[in-house]
C-alpha cells in the first residue's frame, strides 16, 4: 500500500514508530503537576540542538510561519528597517510577511541557486551610516533551492561593518538535521519547527531568542497576543502556557530530544551529510545538476534538482506519486516546472534513501529523461559501500564569529 512507503519530501518527514508511540495519548490537564515536570525539561534540553546556553527557548502552536511573525512582532515596530536577501522561496514568504507587518524592508536580490550574500550585507550596514536597519533576516537552509549560507560569514559581515542589528535566522528545515551555533554565531532569534529535523507532526514553532531579543521587546510596539513572548514566557517560567498547549506535540518533543541525543548531536549531522552525499552522487550519475550554484552550498537535508530542458519536474512528481506511491518535493517559486527535490532528513537511513532513488529513477525512465536506469542508485550504492559501518567522511565546516 502506497501510505507504507517512505516520503521524500523536504518536510513534514517521516514520523518514527517510537515518535507516533510517543504522542498517541488520552487528553491529559496540561495544569497538573506532571505536566510541568515535562514541560520545563523539555525546553532546556532544546537549547542544546540550538547550540545556546544564554538564549531562551519559546514554542507556539504553529509553523514555522508563526515563528518567523512571532520573531517579527515582539522585537520591531512599524516602519523599522529590515535587511534581507531573497533568494529562495522561503527569503521570499519571510520579505512579504516583513512587508505585510508595516517593516521597511531592504531587499537584496540574489539568484536563486545562491546563499545569504555576507559581503552585500556588509556593505548596506556600513552604508546605514545612522544605523537604522535592526535587523538582518537570513534563511540557513533555502528548502526551495537545496542551498545552505553560512550564518557565521553573515555574522563576521555584521561585525565588521560595527552595525548593532539583531540576527534572524529560519533554521526550519536545518535544525536538528545540520550543524547550529546559535552563541557562536550571534544569532538572536532562530526560528524552527516540529515537523523537520524533529520528526513530529506540523504544529509547533519552536524558537530560540537572545537576551538581545528579548530586551527589544521593551521598545517594540507592533501588535501581537496569541505570539506574545511574555505571556508565553511567564505561563513557562510556572511550567505551563498562556492557552492551551499543543500536548501530544510536546510529549513528542521530549521523546525526539531523547532520541537526538542517544544517537549523539554530531552522529545526526554525520548521517544527514552522508545521505545527502549518496543523493548528489546519483545526481552526477544521472547526469543532472542540482539548484545549489556551488558545491559548498548543497544543503545536507534537501537536494533541489533541475531536470533537463523540455521536461517538467511537476509531471514527474505525479508520475511518481501516481504509479508508484511515492513523494518527492515540487518546484516552487521560480523552481516550478524545473526542478524536482528529495528531502533527506529525519527518520532515514541509507536503505530508505536508495529506495527514493530507485523510484525517481523509475519514475523519469517511464517518461525518457536521457538517463540510465540503474546509473544513480549504483553510484549512492558504491558510496554508501565505502563509508558504512561507521567509516568517516568529511563534513563541511562552517565558520563561526
Amino acid at each position: 500500500m502506497s501510505n507504507q512507503n517512505p516520503v521524500f519530501i523536504p518536510g513534514p518527514t517521516n514520523i518514527p514508530d517510537r515518535l507516533l508511540n510517543a504522542m498517541h495519548m488520552q487528553t491529559r490537564d496540561h495544569r497538573a503537576p506532571d505536566f510541568v515536570e515535562t514541560f520545563a525539561p523539555v525546553l532546556n534540553d532544546c537549547k542544546r540542538v540550538f547550540g545556546t546556553e544564554t538564549g531562551q527557548v519559546i514554542t507556539f502552536p504553529s509553523s514555522g510561519t508563526g515563528g518567523w511573525e512571532a520573531a517579527v512582532t515582539n522585537t520591531l515596530s512599524p516602519g523599522d528597517k529590515v535587511l534581507i536577501a531573497r533568494y529562495g522561496m522561503f527569503s521570499h514568504r519571510w520579505i512579504d510577511l516583513c512587508q505585510r507587518h508595516g517593516l521597511d524592508v531592504q531587499v537584496i536580490e540574489c539568484p536563486w541557486g545562491d546563499g545569504a550574500p555576507a559581503d552585500q550585507f556588509e556593505t548596506a550596514l556600513k552604508a546605514d551610516t545612522e544605523q537604522q536597519i535592526k535587523a538582518v533576516l537570513v534563511t540557513h537552509n533555502e528548502t526551495a533551492t537545496g542551498v545552505r549560507s553560512d550564518i557565521g560569514a553573515v555574522r563576521k559581515a555584521m561585525d565588521n561593518a560595527g552595525h548593532p542589528a539583531m540576527l534572524f535566522v529560519d533554521c526550519v528545515s536545518s535544525l536538528a538535521s545540520m550543524p547550529f551555533d546559535m552563541d557562536g554565531w550571534g544569532v538572536d532569534i532562530a526560528v524552527s519547527g516540529s515537523q523537520k529535523g524533529f520528526m513530529l507532526a506540523t504544529g509547533m514553532a519552536i524558537l530560540g531568542v537572545s537576551q538581545k531579543a528579548l530586551a527589544a521587546m521593551e521598545t517594540a510596539t507592533l501588535p501581537r497576543t496569541f505570539f506574545d513572548f511574555r505571556d508565553m514566557m511567564a505561563a513557562n517560567a510556572n511550567g505551563g502556557f498562556p492557552y492551551t498547549p499543543p500536548l501530544q506535540l510536546i510529549y513528542g518533543l521530549k521523546e525526539s530530544l531523547s532520541m537526538l541525543f542517544e544517537e549523539g548531536l554530531d552522529n545526526v549531522y554525520a548521517r544527514h551529510h552522508r545521505l545527502a552525499e549518496g543523493v548528489r552522487q546519483a545526481v552526477a550519475a544521472w547526469g543532472l545538476r542540482l539548484c545549489a550554484n556551488s558545491p559548498e552550498l548543497a544543503s545536507d537535508t534537501v537536494s533541489a534538482i533541475y531536470v533537463p530542458e523540455g521536461f517538467d519536474s511537476n509531471e514527474l512528481t505525479d508520475h511518481a506519486f501516481n504509479k508508484y506511491g511515492v513523494s518527492y518535493g515540487i518546484g516552487l517559486g521560480e523552481m516550478n516546472g524545473k526542478a524536482f527535490r528529495i528531502g533527506h532528513l529525519g527518520d532515514l537511513t541509507d536503505v530508505m534513501v536508495l529506495s527514493g532513488l530507485a523510484t525517481i529513477e523509475m519514475a523519469m525512465a517511464d517518461l525518457n529523461y536521457p538517463i540510465e536506469l540503474g546509473s544513480g542508485v549504483r553510484a549512492a550504492q558504491e558510496f554508501f559501500r565505502r563509508t558504512a559501518a561507521g567509516q568517516a567522511i568529511d563534513t563541511p565546516a562552517q565558520s563561526a564569529a
